[in-house]
């Protein structure tokens, strides 16, 4: 994968979940006040308690941190940090989506992170 030698052994990875396209430029790029209620139930099924994560504002300065961005539906939204790697993977948002449909989501999710590191030779041995 092109960019993978750029990548640190221990590098880090934001992921971001932007607020669906048909709503204003600027409402998109606020956080929810929470996390929502099915994604904090469909994690903590699998082993990951969001009790207590609170959505951030996504900055410039957050994602200089990383070495990879990696976007959940917010396509040309996002933004651009240049030399900073960048995925987008067309996911649906789950607000408002029942805990069948969000366990969906979060296993696609994990599968792509799975290939990704698999690809990128970063993953478990």
């Amino acid at each position: 994968m092109p960019g993978a030698h750029k990548w640190r052994r221990r590098g880090s990875t934001r992921f971001v979940i932007l607020r669906p396209p048909g709503r204003s430029r600027q409402a998109r790029s606020l956080p929810a006040d929470q996390v929502h209620r099915e994604v904090t139930t469909a994690m903590k099924e699998a082993g990951i308690d969001l009790s207590s994560a609170r959505p951030q504002l996504l900055t410039e300065e957050l994602v200089r941190s990383a070495d990879l961005l990696v976007t959940m539906g917010c396509e040309e939204t996002c933004p651009v940090v240049p030399g900073l790697e960048r995925e987008d993977w067309p996911l649906a948002d789950p607000k408002g989506q029942s805990l069948e449909a969000v366990r969906a989501i979060r296993d696609e999710i994990q599968r792509r992170v799975t290939a990704m590191l698999a690809e990128r030779g970063l993953g478990r041995k």
